[in-house]
């Protein structure tokens, strides 16, 4: 298949996350440019334009994420995979200290890390989201709830 994602399956991923960063939970209305739909599973690793293999993410999440499936964390360091959001639940990994995203597992650890989701400027926005009741958003409290 080409690199296009067809509107139909974008539409179907944008919708499925309720217009939510399945990352970092900020919300599409929040950012200044559109989310792109990430490959779970890159296509340079031959992961599949499906409806199993896509999310939505923050131009943010995904381009630091770019076509990784993994990081090395701890001490001594060792290969930990990436969250998959279609297969993981979000609260297995993550939970939400305020504005910080705090790792629970070595999926989170890895992913928290290799996503730069706690970096001083993420946390300024979604600090300044959560004064102005945004963050997590409504949707993003829904989705957290399962």
């Amino acid at each position: 298949m080409s690199g296009q994602i067809p509107a139909a399956l974008r539409r179907l991923v944008f919708e499925r996350a309720a217009g939510l960063c399945e990352y970092c939970l900020i919300h599409q209305s929040d950012a200044h440019f559109t989310f792109p739909v990430d490959h779970i599973i890159s296509r340079k690793h031959q992961g599949a334009t499906k409806a199993a293999n896509l999310a939505l993410a923050c131009l943010r999440c995904n381009v630091t994420k770019g076509t990784d499936v993994g990081a090395l964390i701890g001490r001594p360091r060792r290969l930990s995979r990436l969250y998959h959001p279609r297969k993981d639940d979000w609260r297995a990994h993550f939970h939400l200290a305020g504005a910080r995203i705090v790792p629970v597992s070595d999926v989170g650890e890895a992913t928290v890390r290799l996503l730069d989701l706690n970096a001083r400027d993420r946390l300024m926005l979604r600090r300044a989201l959560a004064r102005a009741g945004r963050y997590p958003s409504l949707e993003a409290l829904a989705y957290l709830r399962g």
